[in-house]
């Protein structure tokens, strides 16, 4: 990266650790009242500029993020990490209270804070010094839409070092912004705040290929995972469901799937296997949206590709469990009849599952 980069937020002091459940109980009083809050993009600068583009004020509650980090540690993931109230955190709580036996209200009700508190060591946010690596690209500005543009990239890369460093830290550019200083730099040794998504081990699989460890670790994804039996996808509620022999739940994440086009195709499949950090086979005749005159392509590989870090293939011929360049469209937007998590959901979920898992998708 040439040069030092910027970007703007509010001038917010890293949080106060809860030494208390007291005090964890009474911040969370705010998130039972809450409406849902939508997150969104904000406007992001790209290494090669000397200023960022001024972005929105984004509200974060510590202890609501508390509660979202807990329990994207524990496997039931609560979209981004922002600490906010919304539709994946209130999946996420009833995906914790199934598994632990407790009354199902997608609340952080008495109980349920009781279930979350032995976990409490899983502090909200890190503050972590910036090295070279995690700065480093390519970066791909602008990133261009047309796919036969794309098909010409070495890389469907990040578009910004922010974007890079929301993916690693499961959250946006926003909320970065909003935990640190305007006049933070982000250059090597420079101390920033991120949501706590450090896992607790990178001891990866050694058959791994070299570049899917790396994304792996990028990506913050835990070494250490339950082991599916059988994964179910429910459109009632907008979740991919992991589960053991025993039928118990030990893992959940919000997804999105289908659309009035594309609706999620009913029925009990198989996943055949994984192909990590793929190219993405365009065909206009598959997507009822492609422009008049695109051709077939071969798209390279890269985060911001169609299908994200991964591609989970099903016995559905041209159907996939896939990561995604828009993670915080998951379960607000629609696909082409394809599951879609955010691409550290779908490299987590890559490791529960095996090639012969069984997938039901149900309404």
């Amino acid at each position: 990266m040439n040069g030092a980069v910027s970007f703007n937020g509010n001038n917010r002091r890293p949080d106060r650790l809860m030494q208390e459940r007291n005090g964890w109980d009474d911040g969370m009083t705010a998130f039972v009242k809450a409406s849902v809050l939508v997150a969104g993009l904000f406007g992001l600068a790209s290494p090669a500029l000397a200023q960022t583009v001024p972005a929105k004020s984004v509200p974060i509650d510590r202890n609501i993020l508390h509660v979202q980090v807990i329990l994207d540690h524990l496997g039931f993931g609560p979209g981004v990490l922002d600490g906010r109230g919304g539709q994946s955190l209130v999946a996420a709580l009833k995906g914790f209270q199934e598994a632990k036996g407790l009354p199902i209200t997608g609340k952080p009700d008495a109980r349920t804070l009781q279930a979350l508190y032995p976990y409490r060591a899983a502090r909200p946010t890190v503050t972590i010094a910036l090295t070279p690596q995690m700065l480093a690209g390519p970066f791909v500005t602008p990133l261009p839409k047309d796919p036969a543009k794309q098909a010409e990239l070495q890389t469907i890369g990040y578009r910004s070092v922010m974007e890079k460093l929301g993916e690693m830290f499961h959250t946006t550019p926003a909320v970065i912004m909003a935990l640190n200083s305007p006049t933070t730099m982000l250059t090597p040794g420079t101390k920033v705040v991120f949501p706590n998504a450090l896992p607790t081990s990178r001891a990866y699989d050694a058959k791994f290929r070299p570049d899917w460890t790396a994304t792996l670790n990028m990506l913050n994804v835990d070494a250490k995972q339950p082991q599916a039996d059988h994964v179910v996808v429910d459109k009632s509620d907008g979740v991919l469901r992991v589960l053991d022999a025993n039928d118990k739940l030990i893992a959940q994440f919000s997804a999105t799937m289908g659309s009035s086009h594309d609706p999620l195709s009913l029925g009990t499949w198989t996943i055949k296997g994984s192909d990590y950090n793929p190219k993405f086979h365009f065909n206009p005749a598959l997507f009822w949206d492609a422009k008049k005159g695109q051709q077939k392509e071969m798209l390279p590989p890269g985060p911001n590709g169609p299908v994200g870090v991964v591609w989970m293939d099903l016995s559905k011929e041209h159907y996939g469990i896939h990561g995604t360049p828009n993670p915080e469209t998951i379960g607000r937007a629609e696909s082409h009849g394809c599951i879609r998590l955010t691409n550290w959901d779908a490299a987590r979920l890559s490791m529960m599952i095996k090639p012969g898992t069984k997938a039901v998708f149900q309404a």
